[in-house]
């Protein structure tokens, strides 16, 4: 189950990503905004994120503006691991390297087709794990160690 969420500036993107999902079959949960009317970022992130840290949902994709204050928000709460989506090629690294389960799209700066291809890009991608685990648990200890 993926978490969905967006604040005013990414709604029309995020309306587009939930088409494709539904056309491909994948299941989601969208925690809103639900229009393109003025709303606060920092809202959706928390809620994608806590879905994800109760289980409710696997993975989120979150969109603004830029992406960036969305990345700042999400990446706040232990387990998340968020990160900027701007093209396919970062994408896939995140998502093989560092298990990446929350995708953040700059809906200024992208394209449609190309949020599209992110969106399937990272869905695809499989964790490397091995020396990449250990490089996880490593972000685990700091988060046990520095977020209080």
């Amino acid at each position: 189950m993926i978490a969905l969420g967006s604040d005013h500036g990414g709604f029309l993107l995020k309306e587009e990503i939930k088409k494709y999902l539904t056309e491909t079959s994948i299941k989601y949960k969208d925690y809103g905004s639900f229009d393109s009317n003025r709303t606060d970022y920092p809202i959706y992130a928390e809620k994608v994120s806590k879905s994800i840290q109760s289980n409710e949902c696997d993975k989120g994709i979150l969109i603004c503006r830029s992406g960036s204050g969305m990345t700042i928000v999400a990446n706040k709460f232990k387990g998340i691991r968020a990160a900027l989506g701007f093209n396919e090629q970062v994408t896939k690294c995140s998502k093989a390297d560092d298990d990446l389960n929350v995708l953040v799209l700059p809906a200024d700066y992208i394209e449609i087709s190309t949020a599209i291809a992110i969106v399937k890009i990272w869905l695809e991608t499989e964790f490397k794990g091995g020396r990449y685990e250990e490089r996880i648990q490593m972000i685990e200890n700091i988060e046990k160690n520095e977020m209080k």
